[in-house]
């Protein structure tokens, strides 16, 4: 299980390098366009993906299919709700606003799956 604790702790490290760059540009351009994107990226990613990793190191929770599947969805879900919102605010290359929408939605209900997946796994037996 601390595997488990290792990855999300990695993760939670990127997303703190990439929301602390994003806080250090905007206060240095003076422009807060992106508040919404850096404030995302450092509670869903990097807060959020810690305390699990930090739960994953201090409970040790079952090792089983919810527990795999919260870790998943929890990387998944992170990855695609702070990349759909980049998208959806910034709408680069082009991209159509339907297509920008949808992955936004998706990213953000697979974080939400991540959530409900934990909730059963704070009252599953410890090994």
């Amino acid at each position: 299980m601390n595997n488990y604790s290792k990855i999300l702790l990695r993760f939670s490290a990127v997303f703190a390098l990439i929301g602390a760059f994003l806080g250090s540009h905007m206060a240095g351009s003076g422009g807060y366009a992106f508040k919404t994107l850096h404030a995302h990226i450092l509670v869903v990613g990097w807060l959020t993906l810690f305390a699990w990793a930090v739960y994953y190191k201090v409970f040790a929770p079952k090792d089983g299919l919810i527990a795999k599947l919260h870790v998943i969805t929890a990387i998944v879900g992170s990855i695609g709700l702070t990349a759909g919102m980049w998208l959806y605010y910034t709408k680069p290359f082009g991209i159509d606003g339907v297509f920008t929408t949808i992955f936004f939605i998706v990213g953000g209900t697979i974080l939400l799956l991540s959530f409900v997946f934990f909730l059963i796994l704070t009252f599953m037996k410890e090994d």
